[in-house]
């Protein structure tokens, strides 16, 4: 009930005057590209501060809107910080013309979102919650994703980005828990990306920002107040599609992205007393995804072990598996694992039974390397 309040909040339209125009995507705004290009991957300048995860998202967005005139920042309450104060302090800055609320409506979000980018805008839109993100889906999938293909290169919707807040959050039961991203994963055309912490979040999202494709980038809303890390305070930005091996091991390789990778870091721990030696990677982009990394990975260990919130069957997941089972058929010497979500509705009182623990995977990494 109070998740259903705070949708109800503030559902006043601001104006939108003054967007649109007739420029390319790609000129207008060249030269805030060449600046941040520049800086990817790096620190951006300047020093590094502790912050939770919305505030480097909050920061990500400031850059964005002070480097480029012609970004936008819209959605359900956003306008007054939004649910988890991503957008704090945005429409103050930059005004109701560029930061502004809808109408409670995703489709719509969507489909005005699309219509900005494809006039050469840059359209950031927030989905209050990924459980909400389904009555756009035809707008994502049938619109955003086919922009381009369908019109041979001449028009193209790139500049569109779709923020959203996904998976477990300890209560937020049916429809404010679930991982939707394998849906889009399916989708040519899309890019996904998720993050796992603060500094990872604000590279990642300006590198989705300004990435010419549509960008559909979850953010893992356990984590917006409870992960804390040192962030640099610039502008900079991390590359889409590189995986990045956190941690390094000989016995097993283990993948995740978003909240996972702190529980399969835990497993890692744990296992280490044992005697097993777990090499983690973050996958930070589902599609297009890193294979190399993987693939070099899987081929020193000889197993790997996958896991993710969102329900087994046709998860991300099984892509990850059907992959490196044809490239490394040879080299493995244990069946993938899996270790997910069940395959049942996100449950509230049997959350704890439902969510891919590191108790599991501290099972399912030994049941692996002992195969």
């Amino acid at each position: 009930m109070a998740m259903k309040a705070l949708r109800e909040v503030g559902r006043k339209r601001s104006g939108a005057a003054g967007i649109g125009g007739s420029r390319g995507f790609a000129d207008c705004a060249a030269a805030a590209m060449g600046v941040a290009e520049r800086r990817e991957g790096g620190g951006g300048g300047g020093g590094t501060k502790a912050v939770n995860l919305f505030t480097a998202v909050n920061q990500a967005l400031h850059i964005a809107l002070d480097t480029d005139p012609r970004s936008y920042v819209f959605g359900e309450d956003v306008g007054f910080g939004g649910v988890f104060r991503c957008t704090t302090g945005l429409a103050d800055r930059f005004g109701k013309n560029r930061v502004f609320n809808t109408p409670l409506c995703e489709q719509g979000i969507a489909g005005f979102a699309i219509g900005l980018a494809a006039m050469g805008n840059r359209a950031i839109a927030e989905i209050q919650f990924a459980d909400y993100i389904f009555p756009a889906f035809d707008q994502l999938v049938n619109e955003a994703a086919k922009f381009r293909y369908r019109s041979g290169n001449e028009f193209n919707c790139g500049g569109l980005t779709i923020r959203s807040p996904y998976g477990a959050v300890g209560h937020g039961g049916h429809y404010h828990s679930q991982s939707p991203e394998a849906f889009f994963c399916h989708v040519p055309g899309l890019k996904v990306v998720i993050p796992r912490s603060p500094r990872e979040a604000k590279g990642l999202l300006l590198a989705s920002i300004r990435d010419p494709n549509p960008v559909i980038f979850f953010e893992p809303k356990w984590l917006y107040r409870l992960s804390v890390e040192e962030v640099p305070e610039g502008d900079y930005m991390l590359p889409l599609s590189q995986a990045e091996v956190i941690r390094k091991g000989s016995d097993i390789t283990l993948i995740g992205w978003g909240a996972q990778l702190a529980v399969l870091e835990q497993a890692c721990e744990d296992a280490a007393k044992d005697g097993i030696s777990c090499e983690l990677i973050d996958l930070r982009t589902l599609i297009p995804w890193d294979k190399e990394t993987v693939e070099a990975s899987v081929s020193k260990t000889g197993k790997l072990l996958i896991s993710h919130e969102a329900p087994i069957t046709g998860g991300f997941g099984a892509e990850i598996a059907a992959s490196i089972a044809e490239r490394c058929f040879l080299r493995l010497e244990a069946p993938v694992a899996r270790v997910c979500g069940l395959d049942t509705p996100f449950p509230l009182v049997y959350e704890p039974f439902y969510m891919p623990t590191k108790n599991k995977i501290l099972d399912a990494i030994k049941a692996t390397v002992n195969y």
